[in-house]
Parts: C-alpha cells; sequence; structure tokens
C-alpha cells in the first residue's frame, strides 16, 4: 500500500509554475498508451522441453525498493529520501529471492525508475540485469517532474511485467481517479493503471499476462471502479480467445476473510483510533467496511477465473496464505492482499505464498505453476 499525505505545499508557487512551464509537472495519461519496454544487458538462452508444458508466474510488490525502512507515507517514520546503498541492499534481496524461485514471468508493483525517493536508480533495468528475467514492460502510476510535499521530489513508479521471453502489445490501461480528494491532491496523486502484455509463451499465439495494483486509500467506491475494469479487461481477452495469467496488488480481503479492521496493527505512535463506542475511527486503508461492497469485492473474480490460492485453502488456514505485514511493526503478516489469477490451470497445490520473503518489501510475493495441457 501507498499514499502521499494530504499536505500540499507552496501552492501560489506551483501554481506559477503550471501556467508558465513548458511540460506539465505531472504527467496524466490517456485511456490507453503503450508502455515502456526493457531488456536485460545479457539476454539468457530459455530452454523448455518440459513435457507437459508448464510455466511458474510470480506477483510481488515490492516496495520501491525500501524493504522495511520507516517510509514517511506507509510507516511509523519521517523519511523520504533513502541512500542507493539502502535501495541496493533490499533489490539484492528481492532479485536473490526471484532468482531462487525461478519464476518465467514476474508481476511486479510499486517499482521506482529514476526516482529522488530511491536514488534514481531504474529498478526496472536492476532487477533484470540481477536476475534471470530477460524482458520487461513498465507502466508508471506516479509520475511528475515534482511532488511538492514533504521533500519527495521526482517520482516514476509503477507497475512491471517480467518475463524470460519476449514481450509485445504491452499497454497501459488507465483506471479511475480518487473522486474523495480535493483538485490540487488528486492532480499530483496516484494515477492508477493495469499493465497489459503479449508473452511469447513457445507454442502459444494469443498469452497475455496482466498486471494490476487497485486503490488503498480510497474511501468513496474507486476500489470497485478498479475491480470493474480489471474484470472487463479480462473478460475482452477470454471473449478473444486469448490465455492469461494476471494478478497483483488488489489492495482487497478475500471472500470470507475473518477479520476487516486491521486499525490497530497500523496504528502509529500519537494516533488514536475505536475511541466510540461503535468502533470508530479508522484509519484510512486500514478498516475494509469503509469501502463498498469490501467483503464481497472479489467474488466475481473467483467466479469467472481461476485462483492460484482456493477460497477451501484459504478458509482452512487464512495465516498460510496472508501476503502484507504493515511496516508499522514487526515482522506479522496479517491480511492476504495479493493474488494470481488465470484462465488456464494451476498444477494442483504448486502455489507458494512466500512469507520468507518479509524482510524485502511490507508485501509477500505469491507464485504458482501454470499447466498447459489441461
Amino acid at each position: 500500500m501507498i499514499f502521499i499525505k494530504d499536505r500540499l505545499r507552496y501552492f501560489n508557487l506551483l501554481a506559477v509554475a503550471i501556467l508558465f512551464s513548458c511540460e506539465p509537472l505531472v504527467t496524466t495519461f490517456g485511456d490507453s498508451e503503450d508502455a515502456l519496454y526493457y531488456e536485460a544487458a545479457n539476454i539468457q538462452n530459455v530452454d523448455y522441453t518440459t513435457d507437459p508444458f508448464e510455466i511458474n508466474v510470480m506477483t510481488w510488490n515490492i516496495r520501491f525498493g525500501a524493504g522495511r525502512l520507516p517510509f514517511f507515507g506507509d510507516a511509523c517514520g519521517d523519511r523520504v529520501v533513502f541512500t542507493s546503498g539502502e535501495i541496493e541492499a533490499n533489490l539484492e534481496g528481492v532479485a536473490a529471492k526471484i532468482n531462487l524461485s525461478d519464476p518465467d514471468i514476474v508481476l511486479l508493483q510499486e517499482v521506482d525508475r529514476q526516482s529522488k525517493r530511491s536514488a534514481y536508480i531504474d529498478q526496472v533495468q536492476w532487477i533484470l540485469d540481477n536476475t534471470n528475467l530477460n524482458y520487461g514492460a513498465y507502466a508508471s502510476v506516479w509520475k511528475a517532474q515534482v511532488i511538492p510535499s514533504d521533500g519527495i521530489g521526482r517520482m516514476d513508479f509503477g507497475n512491471v511485467i517480467l518475463s524470460k521471453w519476449e514481450l509485445s502489445d504491452a499497454e497501459r490501461i488507465k483506471l479511475p481517479l480518487r473522486e474523495d480528494q480535493d483538485a490540487l491532491t488528486q492532480y499530483f496523486y496516484l494515477r492508477r493503471n493495469i499493465l497489459k502484455a503479449k508473452v511469447a509463451v513457445p507454442n502459444q499465439t494469443e498469452f497475455y499476462a496482466v498486471n494490476i495494483h487497485a486503490t488503498a486509500f480510497a474511501t468513496d467506491d474507486t476500489k470497485q471502479k478498479h475491480v470493474d475494469t480489471y474484470i472487463q479487461t479480462l473478460k475482452d481477452l477470454d471473449d478473444a480467445g486469448a490465455k492469461f495469467v494476471t494478478g497483483g496488488d488488489l489492495n482487497a480481503l478475500p471472500p470470507g476473510a475473518t477479520s476487516i479492521d486491521f486499525c490497530m496493527a497500523d496504528i502509529c505512535s500519537g494516533e488514536s483510533f475505536h475511541s466510540d463506542a461503535d468502533g470508530g475511527p479508522h484509519k484510512d486503508g486500514s478498516y475494509f467496511n469503509n469501502f463498498i461492497n469490501e467483503p464481497t469485492l472479489l467474488q466475481a473474480l473467483y467466479d469467472s477465473y481461476t485462483p492460484a490460492v482456493s477460497l477451501t485453502n484459504y478458509s482452512a488456514n487464512e495465516s498460510n496464505y496472508f501476503t502484507h505485514a504493515p511496516s508499522t511493526g514487526d515482522v506479522t503478516a496479517d491480511r492476504k492482499l495479493d493474488y494470481i489469477f488465470t484462465n488456464l490451470t494451476w498444477n494442483t497445490n504448486s502455489d507458494s505464498t512466500h512469507q520468507d520473503a518479509s524482510n524485502w518489501s511490507d508485501h509477500m510475493p505469491v507464485s504458482a505453476t501454470l499447466n498447459f495441457s489441461q
């Protein structure tokens, strides 16, 4: 989860800059745009002779390489900018986990490229050059020459698809903006997207990877709109006869989750929640009933496509499948926010929720093996 505090300063200066600068301070994006392509510095040979043919897929929100350091925006700290040594140390942990799991396709969220807070490292290129993956596609979620809040400065972070095979037709699909913010805050805020790309998987003519990072802190129906747009994007592929793997950080709980209130888990020193008899007030993003239909928000996704982790398995032992541990406290996973789905078939019991990777982000990766013969 990620957000900027609603403390945008220097309004008059920014108004002048917006009016008279040659380029806009913030990239606003169209409804659909081409994504950026990447290649590893050294392309590695991919030799697949398995029968039946199967591939491993992973999703992971890597928290812009900040690991569990106390970033001001989503933890109980006041740090905004990190050193190259700090960022690279965490990226090394991310790369080591990816190499150990050896996925063929990886869906990443919260990846920085040339952002001030992460020492201007192009993390897409860094990860490609330090893993067994060859190709990448990137779609920005938050791109600005400067974010005039708390010294954030230059920003470019977004969603990434990485693959051992070439990518094409990479598309950034716009998601609706939050409507519970004033105009100035909304202008400088995140512009979330769905990233879709065709993957040249052997013997497959129309196979796609689709990556999403839905809103975390909206108090209106933005999350519902994001999920609806996501489901429609998948339906369009399915109706066209394409095969796909999809997933990401949906910032939503699975149907049947036994807890929907994480205000106290996310609380920082000096904050006060649950002071009223009815259980309020609540911390934005931590009390899931703030969102319309949150307890059943993802049910349509489960009904239409096959999850890597079935609801039956999840319900039998929820804690085994938790993928998020708030960076406000110790490393204790407490909720599932990250998912993989397909319109094909997963190998039985091939899924893994990698809670051993909790040092490298406030999210933990999920992986599973896709079988093309069933």
